[in-house]
């Protein structure tokens, strides 16, 4: 196989894999209006990941930390148990009155969402450990292993956190890529990779995601 024929193939199978699933007027809706508030959004393969992660866990307690324009919110919410409730925590008051809407358009009654205003590291240590199915984490990059010590006591026996966008934009594997960015998701990545609470993987879906599930020792 030439080198053309391997670059085309893998092209073709990230078409596939973020085409697999066609996203519904709510979610495109929810895309446009990110993009208006210059806000970025998960890519399809990974909102359907989160969603998958959400059913999987029958999760009815779920922290999101960056609520963006509420596309990834949707997807937890359409993975969750009917009585589910979503708390998702965004610095921007705009970001919110998006994601409401959002929620709304799809049919998500206002209970099934508690959305705080605030920075997440003032507001993770509020809430209650062991009490949370999944967190995804989805925000400043460099404060990743921050969120992860505070995510981590959040979440019960068999709990899962999410760091999204984890390979760096394909720099994570590069020595001498030494920004600040990059710095801080090789630290989270050998953080959790070496935390014997947790059980992780890197998967390779959109920007990357690192999950890890808490251990049931």
């Amino acid at each position: 196989m030439t080198s053309e024929t391997h670059t085309t193939g893998s092209a073709g199978l990230g078409d596939l894999i973020e085409g697999f699933l066609p996203e519904d007027d709510p979610l495109t809706v929810a895309r446009l209006r990110a993009q208006e508030l210059g806000c970025p959004s998960v890519d399809a393969a990974s909102g359907a990941a989160l969603c998958f992660l959400a059913a999987a866990l029958q999760a009815r307690a779920v922290v999101e930390i960056g609520t963006g324009g509420g596309v990834s919110g949707l997807h937890l919410l359409r993975g969750m148990a009917k009585d589910g409730i979503l708390t998702s925590i965004d610095i921007e008051p705009e970001y919110h009155r998006a994601a409401r809407t959002t929620f709304s358009a799809a049919g998500f009654a206002p209970g099934r969402t508690r959305l705080i205003m605030g920075r997440a590291l003032d507001v993770l240590p509020r809430l209650t450990s062991g009490g949370y199915d999944l967190v995804f984490v989805d925000a400043a990059r460099v404060e990743y292993p921050l969120y992860y010590e505070k995510g981590v006591q959040l979440l019960r026996p068999g709990g899962v956190i999410v760091f999204h966008n984890a390979l760096a934009d394909g720099h994570l594997g590069e020595p001498g890529r030494r920004d600040p960015e990059t710095m801080a998701l090789r630290e989270v990545a050998r953080a959790v990779r070496e935390d014997e609470r947790l059980v992780p993987a890197l998967l390779p879906v959109g920007g990357g995601l690192l999950v890890a599930a808490a251990a049931d020792h």
